[in-house]
């Protein structure tokens, strides 16, 4: 028992001894302060409170880059991540053809989730959306939007469209508006975006879709994609008579100069008439439309007006359009 006392005992004091030495010791390195992203200059904000119509949301911003911003309000799914991709390459095709609206090069793109179903554009020439290029788009669905398919695609197509015709050229208003309405161009240009996006099955989709519309203006019955938009766009130059429909309207309609934000830009003083309608679709053709006129819409405009002697008039006033 002594001799093993001893030894424990040597043992403690050695286990004392080295647990007594004064080794170095090394002070915790801090942890690295949280840094957040911070945006170049020239970013899109971060948040955007809207402050038109009814819309009264904080939208956030959920991906930019030189061709989009997308913004989302608190009830869209992240898993939403389509109009990043999608919405780009539709706003990209539509500049090639049309040309550019405005010095911003970007798309501001808006989706809601359980309000605000349907959607309405902005433009680069008006005050509304902060002068910028907007699609607004919303859904009374909680869900929306996750598919990025069918009726997502085209409402959000839809209103890109509109930008064209109310902004293209550098030129604010749509004088065509009052005859085609809200949707009739928009049926020929989707169809277009969707081939020129070499989609063709929405643009089978879409065509099958507009063959069977019909609308009560300017007569009941009347089918415009099919009796005027498609016959011009497949026998007349697609894309080319598209935009030459508007390149004519910016170098002949009547217009007014206006400022925007410092810069000189113009703006159409008034609406077209039939007669004008057909001139300048049969301009942009380069042939005379009026046969196909005639078939598509019957001889009178939406107010019960024989439209011939528009054109005919049409045709003195604009002497500079030929076919």
């Amino acid at each position: 028992m002594k001799n093993i006392f001893t030894l424990s005992a040597t043992a403690v004091v050695l286990l004392l001894a080295c647990n007594s030495k004064k080794e170095p010791v090394e002070a915790a390195k801090p942890a690295p302060p949280l840094v957040e992203a911070v945006d170049p200059p020239d970013a899109p904000p971060k948040t955007w409170k809207e402050h038109w119509f009814e819309h009264v949301q904080l939208l956030n911003r959920v991906g930019y880059d030189t061709s989009v911003v997308v913004y989302y309000d608190g009830d869209v799914k992240p898993a939403v991540t389509w109009p990043k991709t999608y919405m780009a390459d539709a706003w990209n095709y539509t500049k090639k053809v049309y040309g550019k609206f405005g010095d911003d090069s970007r798309l501001f793109v808006i989706y809601h989730a359980g309000k605000y179903g349907g959607g309405h554009p902005g433009t680069y020439l008006d005050a509304g959306h902060n002068y910028r290029n907007v699609t607004d788009c919303g859904s009374n669905d909680l869900n929306a939007w996750i598919t990025g398919v069918d009726n997502d695609i085209d409402l959000s197509t839809h209103e890109i469209g509109h930008i064209v015709e109310g902004a293209s050229k550098g030129v604010k208003e749509s004088p065509a508006f009052d005859i085609w309405h809200d949707s009739k161009w928009m049926e020929i240009y989707q169809y277009d975006v969707y081939l020129g996006l070499n989609r063709p099955a929405d643009a089978q989709r879409w065509m099958s879709k507009m063959m069977t519309t019909t609308d009560s203006y300017p007569r009941a019955g009347t089918q415009w994609f099919k009796n005027w938009f498609l016959p011009i766009y497949e026998n007349y130059g697609k894309t080319k008579v598209l935009n030459g429909f508007f390149t004519l309207l910016s170098q002949q309609f009547p217009k007014q100069n206006i400022m925007v934000q410092g810069k000189s830009y113009q703006q159409y003083t008034r609406k077209m008439n039939f007669g004008e309608f057909i001139h300048f679709w049969s301009g942009a053709a380069k042939a005379d439309l009026a046969p196909l006129a005639l078939t598509a819409f019957g001889p009178k405009d939406e107010k019960g007006a024989d439209w011939a002697p528009m054109l005919t008039k049409a045709k003195a006033d604009f002497p500079n359009i030929t076919y």
